[in-house]
């Protein structure tokens, strides 16, 4: 039983992982890079521009 509720949730894991990457490309085209490497905050993440570039 616990080796089939592993398997499982190692799945669930990846599979929200699959669905998340497309999030990442959304993330980079709404702040375009500038010089400064300011703090912006995106849906409640606080990023660094220069880590969305």
């Amino acid at each position: 039983m616990t080796a089939l509720l592993t398997r499982v949730l190692r799945r669930r894991t990846l599979m929200k992982a699959l669905l998340v990457l497309p999030a990442f490309s959304i993330l980079r085209n709404l702040v375009p890079p500038t010089q400064t490497d300011e703090t912006v905050e995106i849906d409640g993440w606080i990023l660094k521009r220069s880590d969305l570039a």
